[in-house]
């Protein structure tokens, strides 16, 4: 995942964080942030596979 995908998707995610807040409903305020940490996750073990080269 090159670094313009992990951001993309990383301000995606946040911005339906920013969303559940704002309408509030604490589920899609939930569902954003654990997308936001599957991004997170995918993009370090991608890292780590490549030997710390995004």
């Amino acid at each position: 995942m090159n670094l313009l995908a992990f951001w993309f998707l990383a301000l995606v995610c946040i911005g339906v964080e920013v969303l559940g807040l704002v309408i509030g409903r604490q589920d899609v305020h939930y569902a954003g942030a654990l997308a936001t940490a599957g991004v997170v996750a995918v993009h370090l073990l991608l890292v780590r596979r490549n030997g710390g080269t995004a």
